[in-house]
């Protein structure tokens, strides 16, 4: 079992900031990916973005210069830091964790940005 629990979510004026933290924990023994997806109401779940056990980052397009995700492999951590945010980035944010071709999900964590 992998159990994954995310935190730091919350309303945020436009232009605001924020930062997701996600710990991972149970039987982790060779991460792949761990990430960030985003479902708004009436949406589809949608990428935000990930992050591999060497490094490597990928993000959408829509959060490309305000969103940075980083992470602290020992920990079994993930972090994404959202600026800028804008009315549109209001969704629940759901951390990801890849392992072995298995992919858990948390229970998310609600970030409304609205003035």
């Amino acid at each position: 079992q992998v159990q994954l629990v995310e935190s730091g979510g919350g309303l945020v004026q436009p232009g605001g900031s924020l930062r997701l933290s996600c710990a991972a924990s149970g039987s982790i023994f060779a991460i792949n990916v761990m990430g960030w997806y985003r479902q708004a109401p009436g949406k589809q779940r949608e990428l935000v973005a990930t992050r591999t056990n060497t490094g490597f980052t990928k993000y959408a397009d829509s959060v490309k210069g305000r969103f940075t995700i980083s992470g602290d492999n020992a920990k079994k951590m993930v972090y994404l830091q959202m600026n800028s945010l804008k009315p549109e980035d209001t969704a629940v944010y759901f951390c990801n964790l890849v392992q072995e071709s298995r992919a858990y999900w948390g229970q998310g964590t609600q970030v409304t940005v609205s003035s």
